[in-house]
């Protein structure tokens, strides 16, 4: 399977490398395009980067000694970039010093960023230089004068905390416990929350709910008894969600559109690419038929037309340049979120989910007659 894994990796680096070369160069602000939604540019670039770094952590966080040489030397330049990347956009003498505090945007892509830092503790947030640990921290810090919505944007109050607490910062575990409490009192059932008091029919229990409620409770657990006392359910519950996932992936690496962000692509199935990434999908699903789905869906999508822009900058839309499906909060920054697809090339090569035989996905396997487990609710 070394061939689908450098295929991911390619893609994933295709896909981030914009944002992360023009930081680099102190140029994010200068090179991002800003012509669809203007009115959100002031929020694209730490958009941009910062659910650019959410995909691509868990592979700068592995141990590269089982990589082969050419992946392991990719890895550590990328992770040098990274960090030179998070140098550049906390500092406030860089061009591309990023806004982590004005409007109220600042507070999602703060805490997407925060949750990168949680999925590489090592190979980011313990390897900045104590200068620049302390100017980030400063950073995430000063997103706590945004007041969260009463939905799924408690979850961000509270991974800005889990940023704080890898960079061996103080932080508020009352944010975090809010949420948590919140999001205990959303739970509908069979794996699903709302996202505030109401039911939406989309993906967010993909895009933030449900990765985040998993990382926040195992990261919180050791501090706290209450949210120690959750994470049992928290993570069956996140488990359940993946299976659903997975069953939403058509037999030629389609899905169904509907509901919000749909901009945000593959991204649709980050809580799938976690719970693979975490060995938790249960005894009905195995890697093998996951990594198979998943690299049907990323095909599918990384084969349309007009996916990027003549500088390598995601264009708005599913299958290829379809700005209509974006809704008005949705800028070229925020389509970065579909580097959390990629998740699982933070596991060994030789995990199950590479090195397993290629295995048909629930999908494919009964719209070609085959045998399939039946699936049921759980509570």
């Amino acid at each position: 399977m070394e061939n689908v894994r450098q295929e991911w990796l390619t893609q994933l680096l295709r896909i981030v490398e914009a944002p992360l070369a023009a930081l680099e160069a102190g140029e994010l602000k200068k090179r991002l395009p800003t012509e669809f939604h203007p009115d959100r540019a002031s929020y694209a670039p730490l958009e941009a980067f910062g659910r650019s770094m959410l995909g691509l952590a868990p592979w700068l966080e592995l141990d590269g000694a089982k990589l082969s040489e050419e992946e392991r030397l990719l890895q550590e330049r990328w992770r040098a970039r990274a960090l030179r990347c998070l140098a550049a956009a906390c500092d406030p003498a860089s061009p591309d010093f990023l806004n982590f505090c004005e409007g109220d945007q600042p507070l999602v892509d703060a805490a997407f960023l925060a949750h990168a830092l949680v999925r590489a503790p090592r190979a980011l947030a313990g390897a900045l230089q104590e200068d620049v640990r302390g100017k980030l921290a400063r950073a995430l810090r000063s997103s706590r004068r945004i007041p969260a919505y009463n939905c799924n944007w408690v979850l961000f109050s509270a991974m800005v905390e889990g940023g704080l607490r890898v960079l061996g910062e103080e932080y508020d575990v009352m944010r975090v416990l809010s949420a948590l409490r919140a999001l205990e009192s959303w739970y509908l059932g069979d794996g699903a929350y709302g996202d505030g008091p109401s039911f939406h029919w989309d993906y967010y229990n993909s895009f933030v709910i449900q990765p985040m409620l998993v990382d926040l409770t195992a990261l919180f657990a050791p501090d706290n008894a209450e949210i120690a006392a959750l994470q049992p359910a928290v993570t069956a519950r996140a488990s359940r969600y993946a299976r659903v996932l997975e069953r939403l992936i058509a037999p030629d690496g389609s899905y169904p559109i509907f509901g919000r962000s749909i901009c945000y692509r593959f991204g649709a199935f980050q809580a799938l690419a976690q719970a693979a990434l975490q060995h938790r999908l249960g005894e009905t699903l195995s890697p093998a038929s996951v990594r198979c789905g998943l690299t049907a869906v990323i095909r599918r999508v990384m084969a349309s037309e007009a996916l990027f822009d003549e500088n390598g900058w995601l264009l708005p839309g599913v299958a290829g340049a379809q700005p209509e499906l974006a809704e008005g909060y949705i800028g070229v920054g925020s389509l970065y979120l579909a580097s959390a697809v990629f998740l699982p090339l933070g596991l060994s090569p030789d995990d199950p989910f590479w090195s397993a035989p290629d295995e048909d996905w629930t999908g494919k396997r009964v719209w070609s007659g085959q045998h399939a487990a039946i699936d049921h609710a759980e509570d």
